[in-house]
């Protein structure tokens, strides 16, 4: 796409504006649109493909409904980058996924548009059921609109919505937005059946011509026309081709070309007429308007920075902790063919892609359903399998009843690569990893290693998958290994470096980097400190506090949320301990930044260190 002044999407005062538009006008906004989606992800990173999908989508909602009078809900968010621009937020887009600028979420705080907090996927419709539900109860004739991706049927959570939303006689309008990709390619049975009604365009007019003819068939047409659709039978199934969602209670309409305003308008006015749920069906292409986010839109998903002409993004995927994390599994793979590899819609994301590859018929993407995934771990493990399930930190909190009850009861063995463990940046509070350590600390039978390192990393997941029982998880940072110390001395336990100080500081994970810097500082000001490191980080051990308790000083830094964290648990029992942790949600920004304000960088460490020296 070539560049542009953007010249139109400038001089408009949005939202007020948008519905003064002509079609050719708002292909010209849509142009500009797109422009400038390329242009910010390009520099800040974000999610590109599907925000390039849905811009006439996004239009088409904002020209037909009246927000914020009707409640807009973005299931997960990733794909609200447009509805952003086009509620007054244009100026402030440069500053996207920036600390002190607009999230790349949706939230409430941020602007009265963003009708519900999102970040996670699958929770738009009971959000908006609920919306719609106490509108009605206020007597507010608005509308809630729900708007996720195909992807998010796939989780659970839209089910239940689903079941109630149909018998609710509510103002309610569900867009499910079909571009046949989540994050990784859709799987399952849900994205077979969403793509068979996606390739029967003659669904809707086959349903209407059927029930003009029976209106117009004198005496028996109109009962019949009763008793077909109060019919569960294949009668009805033949005549008016039943989808799952009418079965449920909904109105139907679709399925609609979304890159067509004049078609899209006209099907959410008639959603919006209805007065009742109704769920619209469209077709999008994600990745719309950008050959190369079209070509790769699972690549183009999440990316950093990237040369827009050329399309490189500006990431190196094979040097991370995820991707040898994959590696180490898929080598692990050969040596026992009872290893089972697990990912819910995240294949690239976790480094799975290599697992997938050398061993297919092990391989098990579920979509994104984490609880599922949890419990599908405890049926291969009660068989003699080894499931190894990936997934993010906080994705993972998605699956906590059934880690305690499908796992950890019958103490099964599993292996958790918690991946994204501790700060993430830019995404924000709704992906900060810092609650796994204290859910997983609070669930017997579970032990967590925390490596900081690639080589420690190996070594733990080896130890996780052919060693330990019970719950076993590996968590590990988003990104590469930084890590300059020795490694010489690497293990799955403990590394103490005991020079006779009397003052130690104890951490684990990434942060033992920022420790050793803070170190350094310290001795420059005539400091000086003993260092632990932990790998395994839960069950607590005696030896740990043995060696905690032989200091009269000990400073414990964590990358975790506190209440519930390892910082924590020791200073019960050592009361010695002045634990730096992390004491609320974390917003978006610099993931490095970020630790320097948490006072988790090594300058911040050591100021701290210091500060509390001065008064001993």
């Amino acid at each position: 796409m070539p560049k542009n002044s953007l010249a139109y999407l400038e001089k408009m005062n949005l939202p007020d504006d948008l519905k003064k538009l002509n079609y050719s006008q708002c292909e010209a906004l849509c142009r500009d649109i797109r422009q400038k989606l390329i242009d910010t992800v390009s520099k800040n990173g974000g999610h590109l493909a599907s925000n390039l999908g849905v811009v006439e989508l996004s239009l088409a909602v904002h020209r037909v409904f009246d927000s914020p009078a009707d409640k807009i809900v973005w299931d997960v968010g990733h794909q609200s980058y447009t509805h952003k621009i086009l509620t007054g937020r244009a100026d402030k887009f440069d500053r996207l996924r920036k600390e002190n600028g607009i999230s790349g979420f949706c939230r409430p705080d941020e602007s009265v548009h963003d009708a519900f907090i999102s970040g996670h996927s699958s929770n738009s419709v009971s959000a908006a059921l609920g919306i719609a539900t106490a509108m009605k109860i206020h007597g507010d004739n608005h509308s809630a609109v729900a708007i996720l991706g195909d992807g998010a049927f796939t989780g659970g959570l839209v089910y239940e919505g689903l079941n109630n939303a149909g018998k609710s006689d509510t103002n309610l309008v569900i867009i499910l937005n079909h571009n046949e990709m989540s994050i990784s390619k859709n799987v399952g049975s849900v994205a077979k059946y969403l793509s068979s009604i996606r390739t029967t365009e003659r669904y809707h007019k086959t349903k209407n011509v059927v029930e003009r003819t029976l209106d117009k068939t004198p005496l028996l047409g109109k009962p019949l026309k009763k008793a077909i659709k109060g019919s569960k039978n294949a009668v009805k199934n033949a005549l008016l081709h039943s989808t799952m969602f009418e079965d449920l209670g909904l109105e139907y309409i679709g399925p609609l070309d979304g890159h067509n305003l004049q078609e899209l308008e006209h099907g959410l006015a008639v959603a919006k007429a209805l007065h009742r749920p109704v769920l619209v069906h469209v077709n999008t292409v994600k990745g719309k308007g950008y050959a190369p986010a079209e070509n790769n839109p699972g690549e183009y998903h999440g990316v950093g920075s990237f040369e827009i002409a050329t399309g490189n993004p500006d990431v190196v995927t094979s040097d991370s902790f995820s991707s040898v994390f994959g590696k180490e599994l898929t080598k692990l793979g050969e040596e026992n063919k009872n290893i089972c590899a697990i990912t819910a819609a995240m294949k690239y994301g976790t480094g799975l892609q290599h697992f997938s590859k050398a061993y297919p018929k092990r391989f098990f993407d579920v979509g994104i359903a984490e609880g599922h995934a949890v419990t599908f771990c405890g049926g291969l493990a009660s068989m003699g399998m080894i499931p190894v399930f990936a997934v993010y930190s906080s994705f993972l909190q998605r699956g906590y009843d059934e880690l305690i009850h499908d796992l950890a009861i019958c103490n099964t063995h599993a292996v958790i690569g918690v991946d994204r463990a501790g700060i993430v940046g830019d995404d924000g509070e709704t992906h900060q990893g810092i609650f796994d350590v204290p859910f997983l600390t609070s669930i017997p039978n579970t032990t967590i290693y925390s490596p900081s390192c690639y080589e420690e990393l190996r070594l733990c997941l080896n130890k996780a998958v052919n060693e330990d029982s019970g719950i076993v998880a590996v968590r590990y940072p988003r990104g590469n290994d930084k890590s300059k110390y020795d490694k010489s001395q690497v293990n799955t336990f403990y590394e103490y470096n005991d020079n006779g100080n009397g003052v130690l500081i104890v951490t684990y994970g990434r942060l033992y980097n920022n420790v050793l810097g803070a170190c350094e500082i310290l001795k420059n000001n005539q400091i000086e400190c003993d260092t632990l490191k932990l790998v395994k980080i839960f069950p607590m051990e005696d030896e740990i506090i043995d060696i905690i308790s032989s200091y009269k000083l000990v400073f414990f830094f964590e990358e975790s949320y506190y209440h519930g964290s390892i910082s924590e648990k020791y200073a019960a029992v050592c009361s010695n301990i002045a634990p730096v942790a992390i004491d609320n949600f974390v917003k978006h920004g610099n993931a490095n930044d970020l630790l320097d304000e948490l006072g988790l960088s090594a300058q911040k460490m050591a100021d701290q260190i210091k500060d509390f020296l001065k008064y001993e």
